[in-house]
């Protein structure tokens, strides 16, 4: 067990939460408590005991505090192996005494970074030198020192200090883990504002540092193990931020198809509403309310609706509640900026429907993307400008109708969302089929007139990436699409063109395309 006793605790920090209780505790134990700056300040308040570190060092804080705790007196205290002869009579020759508990939690930079109108000198300034010190100092020394970051901590400590009058090495050991994450996680935002301040959006070296919210029942498949970790400074509207209101333990796959469903509807101004199912809308739509939005989105494809993810950008009132539910309609989840009181009470109907709430959206502020492959990682850009068509341009004798080029602009932003190769039909500013993850961009098509039905007549399409030859063309023309948006590039334009032309289709080319691999 290892069990090592505390007699002396040197206590540092700046998230105060707990702190004199926990102090309060120690010193019934019989500990000496040391600590520094606002820490003392706070437990003297409290009527503790308690040295000023500059006790111990024989020197003041200077610098403006930024040295205060960098000295042999400290860190000889902490890094002394207990079973180590020669270092308990180095210890005993410079009177040094020994540090058996420390307690540390860092300035806070990630918090400082995310505030508005953080200043760089600010920012700086909250880069701690002396708290990580002590807490690698510390938890190198584990066999010997306990070192606690997390109030969440102090409790199972101090219950174990006062049954065992010590810390067990198995206390020890993960508390140090603790520790070391800690301070990773630390280095690795500082590292990325420094790298943001060079103007590196990839620098030679990538630090990505996330905390595990929560374990998941398993990952894909029942048979993958999996957990939740999120970045430690998000504070936008996203699926880690939301709050969750009821219903089952999200899956992983739950997650996924959220966080897919909310950057859809994340890009209308207009009210929006989104049925996703394995990361592909099977129906989106926009309209004057969200409960046209919604009823609009669910009929683009019933069948395949059924156990899907709702997204919308609006509060879900009573009145789309009642539509969520209707019918006996199956959903697994929906995640709106929030709910009104009588639409919460409609879906708590439903306990095991999982209901998250986000806040108003903006727009993400992630820049980055990430995909692990074997050995590496790809990083890119993520595909966030919301295509508002100001550049497109008409390539066809035929100039799209404004009904058309509305459901153009709608068909284009959903289609982003889609899996490559991307098809999507849309009329009156639904959609009415989808043509998700296909090898042959003929076959998208194909595939999204057969789910739209008769309803592909006189609806427009918005294909992802360029047609490579104008049969796409000749396929949407057979089942009556008006419009076409797509990026061009390819070197048969003009035959795709011509195609157009031939049939009197509308064709507009956007200069952007939009894999989603």
């Amino acid at each position: 067990m290892a069990l090592r006793r505390v007699s002396r605790a040197l206590l540092s920090v700046s998230d105060k939460t707990g702190l004199v209780d926990f102090a309060r505790g120690l010193a019934e134990c019989g500990i000496d408590l040391i600590s520094t700056g606002g820490t003392r300040k706070a437990l003297a308040d409290a009527g503790l005991r308690v040295r000023d570190i500059s006790e111990v060092t024989g020197f003041p804080e200077m610098l403006d505090g930024r040295v205060k705790t960098l000295h042999p007196l400290v860190h000889g205290g902490l890094l002394a192996i207990r079973d180590n002869p020669q270092h308990m009579a180095t210890c005993k020759e410079h009177n040094i005494g020994l540090i058996d508990l420390v307690v540390v939690n860092l300035y806070p930079f990630e918090q400082t970074l995310a505030k508005a109108g953080s200043t760089p000198e600010e920012i700086i300034e909250n880069i701690d030198i002396g708290g990580p010190s002590m807490l690698r100092s510390a938890s190198k020394n584990f066999h010997d020192v306990a070192v606690v970051i997390d109030p969440a901590d102090y409790t199972d400590v101090l219950k174990e200090v006062r049954e065992q009058g010590g810390t067990t090495l198995a206390t020890r050991q993960k508390l140090a883990a603790k520790a070391f994450a800690r301070t990773a996680n630390s280095d690795a935002a500082i590292a990325g504002w420094f790298a943001a301040q060079a103007g590196e959006m990839f620098p030679p070296t990538l630090n990505l540092s996330f905390r595990r919210r929560s374990p998941l029942r398993y990952g894909e498949n029942p048979h993958q193990q999996a957990a939740f970790y999120v970045e430690p400074n998000a504070n936008f509207p996203c699926v880690a931020t939301a709050e969750v209101l009821q219903g089952k333990e999200l899956s992983y796959n739950n997650l996924l198809d959220l966080d897919s469903a909310l950057n859809l509807v994340r890009e209308f101004a207009e009210p929006a509403a989104v049925v996703l199912k394995h990361s592909n809308p099977c129906g989106a739509a926009v309209a004057a309310t969200l409960v046209e939005a919604f009823e609009n989105a669910w009929a683009g494809d019933p069948l395949s609706a059924f156990g899907g993810i709702i997204g919308c950008n609006r509060e879900v009132d009573e009145a789309t509640a009642r539509r969520i539910i209707a019918d006996k309609r199956f959903v697994e989840c929906v995640i709106a900026p929030g709910f009104s009181a009588s639409g919460l009470d409609v879906l708590k109907a439903k306990t095991n429907m999982r209901l998250l709430r986000t806040g108003p959206l903006t727009a993400t502020a992630s820049r980055l993307d990430f995909r692990r492959i074997d050995g590496g990682l790809l990083v890119q850009e993520r595909d966030l400008p919301a295509d508002d068509f100001k550049n497109v341009t008409v390539k066809t004798k035929r100039e799209p109708s404004a009904a058309e080029l509305a459901d153009l602009k709608f068909a284009w932003r959903v289609c982003k969302h889609v899996k490559s190769n991307a098809i999507v039909l849309a009329k009156g500013g639904m959609v009415v089929g989808v043509g998700a993850g296909q090898m042959s961009r003929v076959f998208a098509v194909q595939q999204s007139a057969q789910k739209a039905g008769e309803r592909r007549r006189g609806s427009v399409l918005a294909s992802d990436a360029f047609f490579p030859f104008p049969d796409n063309v000749e396929e949407a023309a057979k089942v009556g699409v008006t419009a076409i948006a797509q990026p061009g590039g390819s070197v048969k334009d003009a035959d795709s063109i011509a195609a157009c032309d031939q049939h009197n289709i509308a064709m507009a080319f956007t200069g952007v395309r939009h894999f989603r691999h």
